[in-house]
């Protein structure tokens, strides 16, 4: 974590029971997530979590909070985030963390810190879990990116309570998890009172902040529950979620490291250091599907496309924290298509489910973090893989993918194919709101309707070439020199440049807020980071707490 070489390895696995910095409390429809951060908690020693201030290990917590949220209980059709703190909500990330932390902790700290804010915004718009905040003190910077994720801000008025973002005037740094964005995008504050709120430490309470939509509704101390309480108990009524139904438990995830092999269940991955890549396998399911609804809630996290979900995930974090030198992911499958695509048929004849619902969603987060993590991406199509619908997102959403042509000497697995399914047009979007096929093919938009035609086919190398699904099919005499070349091409590379270049080409089309912040989070904050007015001898981060002024190189760039 810290410049001097020093590591955390980081495990995002956790459960209630080990929370330390976030409780968890239910009352019929309504849950309540309250912020009660240990000081002392932190990941590593050398600074103290004061005022609610945050770092990676207290988003690991909200992040499992709000997944078993969803998943483990359906009855909730609000939740209130607040502080368990009398008279302060949270002064955001923690600056004693930041200025210790290596570059890239910081950016990767930002990024999950923003999924895990993102997945509080699909909840409310997905799966009709809405989220509100009662801010009951000082709110700042990711305190009030917090605030800002959910639906509803109901703020104390007290005449000390307020919501700031000073991350400019104090640090020199940007709000790192998509605060000037959804401060115009999604609340739609004005741009000259956005510029004043960006620029003032102190920030905005009372009258003011509803006047300015920084929040939605401003009381008196005394009545904060008591209105929180009413807005939540209105929210909950109008969500589609089952009172009555019983949640599917999260049980912990299994995984096994023995030397650069990691297992789970269904994913695998095997570490090439001298190379650089991790080959991560998914194995198709090894049965045919639960017949219904019924039959998946009793399979619980056991069901093979919830199971993948998790394992994946999990794996994709570790992978991006704990192995930042592995620059580059070949995908590859193993497995029957007709259980894989069976599977599908589940997913997509039970969407209305709820708890088939959350599963999809979290698929289409799981795809999402593939893609805005700053790793070249490759995937490998082979005799004996199962890209089919679900998986064959992975094909789709890798920077390039190559498809064996025919069958492989000595082996007695037939041609490799790909399928498509139902899935594939429109269970997964990426973050610019697109199907990955809608993304591939923007300057043929009437493709993508014609390959719906061919849902179910199994498509061989020539056929998938053609239809614009893989990048290249080599033969079984240049396959072994063409991906070997690929991958040692790749690796020679400059780190901060392929990421640049693939943040900036994965998602084209339309923007949203997602794609905005992500890109934005590439590159505005990447760079700003790494400026000495900001992280050097004299930067605002680094002097920060000191009593010293910040000395700022006056040039603009």
């Amino acid at each position: 974590m810290a410049d001097t070489g020093e590591r955390v390895r980081v495990d995002f696995r956790t459960e209630p029971s080990k929370y330390r910095h976030w409780r968890l409390a239910f009352d019929g429809r309504v849950a309540t997530l309250a912020m009660d951060v240990k000081e002392d908690g932190g990941l590593r020693p050398g600074y103290e979590l004061k005022l609610n201030s945050y770092d990676l290990g207290v988003d690991v917590e909200l992040y499992d909070a709000i997944q078993r949220l969803r998943f483990e209980h359906p009855e909730v059709g609000a939740v209130i985030v607040t502080s368990g703190k009398e008279r302060v909500f949270c002064a955001g990330a923690n600056i004693r963390m930041l200025s210790q932390s290596a570059h890239g902790w910081k950016v990767n700290f930002c990024k999950f810190t923003n999924e895990t804010r993102n997945a509080i915004e699909e909840a409310t718009g997905e799966s009709r879990q809405f989220y509100l905040c009662a801010v009951n003190g000082p709110c700042a910077g990711g305190g009030y990116e917090l605030a800002l994720a959910t639906d509803w801000i109901v703020m104390a008025d007290d005449g000390n309570t307020a919501v700031s973002l000073p991350e400019v005037p104090l640090l020199a740094v940007l709000p790192g998890t998509g605060g000037l964005t959804r401060l115009v995008d999604k609340r739609r504050v004005r741009r000259d009172r956005a510029d004043f709120f960006c620029t003032v430490e102190e920030g905005i309470k009372g009258a003011r902040a509803v006047e300015w939509g920084l929040v939605d509704e401003v009381v008196p101390r005394s009545k904060l529950d008591e209105v929180v309480k009413r807005r939540a108990a209105e929210f909950a009524a109008r969500t589609d979620r089952p009172a009555g139904a019983r949640g599917i438990a999260l049980a912990p995830l299994e995984r096994s490291i023995d030397g650069d092999r990691i297992r789970y269940g269904p994913v695998a991955c095997a570490i090439d250091r001298a190379r650089g890549l991790a080959e991560i396998t998914v194995s198709g399911p090894s049965g045919p599907p639960p017949a219904d609804t019924a039959a998946i809630r009793e399979a619980g996290g056991a069901f093979w496309p919830l199971a993948v979900a998790r394992e994946l995930d999990d794996l994709i974090l570790h992978l991006r924290t704990n192995e930042d030198e592995i620059g580059l992911w070949v995908f590859k499958t193993s497995g029957r298509a007709d259980l894989v695509e069976a599977h599908d048929r589940v997913l997509a004849a039970h969407r209305d489910d709820w708890l088939v619902r959350e599963i999809r969603l979290y698929l289409k987060r799981t795809f999402k973090r593939v893609e805005v993590s700053s790793r070249s991406v490759f995937a490998l199509v082979e005799p004996g893989s199962c890209f089919v619908g679900t998986l064959l997102e992975l094909v789709l959403a890798a920077d390039r993918s190559y498809m064996l042509d025919g069958a492989r000497s000595g082996d007695t697995n037939p041609p490799a194919t790909i399928r498509l399914t139902e899935m594939n047009f429109g269970a997964y979007p990426m973050v610019n709101g697109l199907t990955r096929l809608a993304s591939r093919f923007l300057a043929e938009p009437g493709r993508t309707d014609k390959l719906r035609a061919r849902i179910g086919e199994d498509l061989d190398s020539a056929a998938a070439a053609e239809a614009g699904l893989v990048t290249f099919t080599p033969d079984d005499i240049d396959w072994d020199d063409e991906v070997r070349i690929a991958i040692e091409e790749r690796a020679a590379f400059s780190p901060d440049a392929l990421t640049g270049m693939e943040a900036s080409i994965r998602f084209g089309g339309p923007e949203t807020l997602e794609s905005k912040i992500f890109g934005r989070l590439s590159a505005w904050q990447n760079w700003i980071f790494q400026r000495g007015n900001a992280v050097g001898p004299k930067g605002a981060l680094e002097v920060y707490g000191t009593g010293r002024r910040s000395e700022f190189d006056r040039r603009r760039v």
